[in-house]
């Protein structure tokens, strides 16, 4: 590990200045583990939460829950294994991550949010409004898992509520992100499994074939939401000791997404 990387780590645990506060679980929720860092998962469309699970990893509760637990069970082994972080553990069949909701007061304890399938959510007023204020103070979004030209204006619709002056810009090669623990210079697409056993990495016709790396950034330059379109980390997460989905891509999948934490709780 480069010097810059461990130090970096090193210093995670230490109160940042302008960062989110430490995530911590909310009055009454004795079955949250107490951790430096939470998998959060952003529900929408009004779920109340996640449960069961289905066909190719899906809990009850629809797309906002795709992937869940398992996708949540092997990234946060991943980021205790990789980094230094006191990441909680998830076990399906117990703690399976923290679930929010934008009416949750608590997301603004928690710096680093994951939302799947965004080109099927629908965000109110309040939601909206709830969601720029929790990224203008310091907190971070990851979307994924979104497909197409319809899907991206599905995503449009109510991401462009939230910030209808700020653009939407391909991340640039030198962005920090990129380079904060991992250096990410291959960008390769990263499918869902289904795509694969279809014998391609795209869903959809042709206008899901490009992959996107593209975000939103706040006035100091900080990138404060992270787009993954036409592509599918979560499923690569989910399926990373499943022997079907390449390891290259699960890797890939991990390195992008632990520096999206890395990137979270230290800017």
């Amino acid at each position: 590990m480069r010097l810059k990387s461990f130090l970096l780590l090193a210093a995670v645990g230490l109160p940042l200045t302008g960062a989110a506060p430490r995530a911590q679980p909310p009055a009454g929720a004795n079955d949250t583990p107490v951790a430096e860092f939470q998998f959060a998962r952003l529900l929408y469309n009004g779920v109340p939460g996640c449960a069961g699970g289905g066909g190719w990893g899906r809990g009850w509760g629809g797309t906002a829950c795709t992937d869940w637990p398992d996708a949540e069970y092997h990234f946060m082994r991943g980021v205790t294994r990789l980094t230094r972080i006191d990441g909680a553990v998830v076990e399906p069949g117990g703690y399976g991550g923290r679930q929010l909701s934008l009416a949750d007061e608590s997301i603004f304890d928690y710096p680093w949010l994951y939302a799947a399938e965004v080109g099927n959510w629908v965000l109110d007023n309040y939601e909206t409004e709830q969601l720029r204020e929790y990224l203008l103070r310091g907190g971070f979004l990851m979307v994924d898992d979104f497909h197409g030209d319809y899907q991206w204006q599905g995503f449009l619709e109510s991401m462009l509520r939230v910030f209808p002056d700020r653009p939407i810009l391909d991340i640039p090669e030198t962005d920090e992100v990129l380079h904060v623990l991992y250096d990410l210079n291959q960008r390769i697409q990263i499918p869902g499994l289904a795509a694969l056993s279809w014998g391609q990495t795209w869903e959809g016709g042709e206008d899901g074939k490009p992959p996107h790396w593209r975000g939103v950034y706040d006035d100091d330059g900080r990138l404060i939401v992270a787009i993954n379109h036409n592509m599918d980390l979560g499923d690569a997460w989910e399926h990373a000791d499943d022997p079907r989905y390449p390891e290259p891509m699960t890797g890939l999948a991990y390195r992008f997404a632990v520096n999206y934490v890395i990137y979270a709780i230290t800017h």
